[in-house]
């Protein structure tokens, strides 16, 4: 399996930490998020790396290096230029993913106890588009899916605004994105009619009323974001612990 660590962010949230740091090297238990996360999916049997980096990118690019990538296949999508944000990161990465496999996409700032390879399992079972990893937990934005698990929209709690691609008289079911997703090379076709930066959620929002977007519905792994001060301190503590 070969994976694309989204680490390119800015990391405002995490200021002012990330004020010299690059979200990518803030640590968690002593271990920068990208070498915890690098090792993390490398004994869950992804084999090729490519990392997206902006902020700091020397940074990010010398860690590598001085590590010697931890013995791992990793390769540097470089957004020195301008950040890309998800969906123009995985365009800009294209050419890294010419087996014709599926692959994940996974946040770098994410600290989980999810195997991955149940939902690359998913994925290749149901043979959709992508399949997101999704949990009940309270956040501003969420995914809107169906009995089934299929995708039809999207709603931000926040400021009202709900987009429904997919229309249903069903009663949808709103699931947190977990930042984690396997997706078909076939997105590839899909991303011509966009360009620069652009969010991947509104790549899955196009298609889903033509192509099947799945949820895989996480029940009761460990799952932290850790783009707070707040959630690092836990995440630290839940390290510590281990």
């Amino acid at each position: 399996m070969r994976a694309l660590i989204l680490a390119a962010g800015l990391g405002t949230r995490l200021k002012p930490i990330t004020d010299s740091l690059p979200k990518a090297l803030v640590a968690v238990g002593g271990v920068p998020l990208l070498e915890y996360n690098l090792k993390h999916l490398a004994a869950q049997g992804v084999t090729k790396f490519i990392v997206n980096v902006h902020d700091k990118a020397d940074m990010v690019e010398d860690f590598l290096r001085s590590r010697k990538s931890f013995g791992l296949d990793v390769t540097i999508s470089d957004e020195r230029e301008q950040l890309l944000d998800t969906g123009g990161g995985l365009k800009h990465a294209a050419c890294f993913f010419d087996d014709g496999e599926p692959f994940l996409i996974y946040n770098v700032d994410i600290i989980t106890s999810l195997d991955v390879q149940q939902v690359y399992a998913q994925h290749q079972k149901t043979n959709v588009l992508a399949t997101l990893a999704v949990s009940h937990r309270s956040t501003s934005r969420y995914f809107l899916f169906d009995a089934s698990h299929r995708l039809h929209g999207w709603r931000n709690v926040s400021t009202g605004e709900e987009r429904r691609p997919l229309p249903s008289s069903e009663t949808l079911i709103p699931l947190a994105f977990s930042g984690i997703h396997v997706v078909s090379p076939e997105i590839f076709s899909h991303l011509h009619a966009f360009c620069g930066n652009f969010s991947i959620v509104d790549v899955y929002l196009s298609l889903a009323s033509s192509r099947c977007i799945m949820g895989y519905y996480m029940q009761g792994e460990q799952w932290l974001d850790v783009g707070t001060p707040e959630m690092l301190k836990e995440a630290n503590s839940i390290i510590s612990t281990q």
